[in-house]
């Protein structure tokens, strides 16, 4: 095997450029990026190190091997050239577990997934000299993308997407999935430095991304991954991360804020902070949007509002975007960001945002609205360790409340 691998973030449409930074961050050589995909040239413990690290990518892919093929021949000798054996041991499992089709002369999923299947188990045969594979071992799940008539096969090697933290064992009705929650954080350009609020926190999980990025815990830490039981990921590459990982947590001291009007919602969000470990960084309260007030300057509010979806509650969505417009412009110097896929947000929330970027989160297309205020300065940055002396008396002065923690 040669000392760089090549590997595939793919990521949620919209937000390639956050995810880009990210792997440069860890040090690794980013090679192209395509809607939805992020290819980087990397060592072989980047695959342990993006895997814990990489806040807003969907997956790692593995590539094995891209080349282009327009008939399903060509795609069963070209996929079974490339050097499975290299990842895949005798007692693997190997099911072709996705696939995707673009644009591209082999449209039957069921039937690329099937000769892909076959091709590399003739390769495996002719490699490990056996007729028959019991599977039984660890696993390998292969992905297939064709575009255009570009064939790349890849190893996955996260299993559950990077989005399952490990935390939200709980959602309410439309959860935002965790990767594009900290995406929205990376783009406000929050700082542990600025007060932080989520007035519309539903389950937490934006206010409990924030809080993991303000402390630099790796959103993987407290989950597995399928490639951990890969031979050909040296274990002590894997432990090597986590100490890492572990070793890379700060100790500032902040605190962030959330509320709603629903107490199940937020039930939910202080057991999911739980499980989260950041505890101690968070606050929920029972409060409805338009009661907020606040005499902190130059906060970041971070929200997903209800859409609209349902029959019935678009005059109900028009008000609530309306108050919310009320309510933010009140607020003196601070930025606000709205994720929502209403199509008419600014026109009900009574004013056009300073950006406005369409990502998607799941197959709902979104737009996450913008309004940037003036930065602090410098020599007003207020630490904010004095807020956590008393948890109950933010709840009571920082923002209006009328139902303490």
């Amino acid at each position: 095997m040669s000392k760089k691998i090549n590997l595939i973030a793919t990521v949620a449409f919209g937000i390639e450029s956050v995810v880009k930074e990210e792997i440069k961050k860890l040090g690794y050589e980013v090679t192209e990026v395509e809607n939805g995909k992020i290819r980087y040239c990397a060592p072989l413990e980047a695959i342990p190190r993006s895997n814990l690290w990489l806040r807003c990518a969907d997956r790692v892919l593995l590539e094995i091997g891209r080349f282009k093929a327009v008939t399903f021949d060509e795609l069963f000798e070209k996929t079974k050239a490339l050097p499975w054996e290299n990842w895949i041991p005798v007692d693997g499992e190997f099911p072709a577990a996705k696939i995707t089709s673009v644009k591209s002369t082999l449209f039957s999923k069921s039937d690329g997934q099937r000769i892909v299947k076959k091709a590399v188990v003739e390769r495996l045969k002719s490699k490990y000299h056996v007729d028959w594979f019991e599977e039984n071992g660890g696993r390998y799940p292969i992905h297939i993308q064709i575009l255009k008539d570009e064939v790349t096969l890849s190893l996955d090697t996260s299993g559950s997407g990077l989005n399952k933290r490990g935390y939200r064992q709980y959602g309410n009705e439309a959860p935002l999935k965790e990767t594009i929650s900290a995406a929205l954080v990376y783009l406000s350009h929050w700082r542990p430095d600025r007060f932080f609020l989520d007035p519309l926190c539903g389950s937490g999980t934006i206010v409990i991304e924030a809080a993991m990025m303000g402390k630099n815990i790796a959103p993987g830490l407290k989950r597995d991954f399928v490639s951990e039981t890969w031979a050909a990921i040296p274990a002590d590459l894997w432990e090597q991360a986590r100490q890492e990982a572990e070793a890379a947590i700060n100790d500032k001291e902040f605190l962030l804020l959330g509320s709603d009007c629903d107490p199940d919602a937020l039930k939910q969000a202080r057991t999911n902070a739980e499980l989260a470990g950041v505890t101690e960084l968070v606050a929920f309260q029972k409060l409805p949007v338009q009661a907020v007030s606040t005499k902190k300057k130059y906060g970041v509010i971070i929200t997903n509002p209800p859409y609209g979806e349902r029959i019935g509650e678009e005059k109900e969505i028009q008000r609530l975007y309306r108050d919310m417009g009320k309510v933010f412009r009140s607020l003196d110097d601070w930025s606000y960001f709205i994720i929502t896929g209403y199509e008419k947000f600014e026109k009900y929330f009574g004013q056009a945002a300073t950006k406005n970027r369409k990502l998607y989160n799941g197959d709902i297309k979104t737009h996450y609205y913008q309004y940037y205020g003036p930065l602090p300065p410098r020599k007003r940055r207020v630490d904010q360790v004095e807020t956590l002396n008393n948890r109950n008396e933010i709840n009571n002065q920082d923002i209006s409340s009328n139902e303490n923690r």
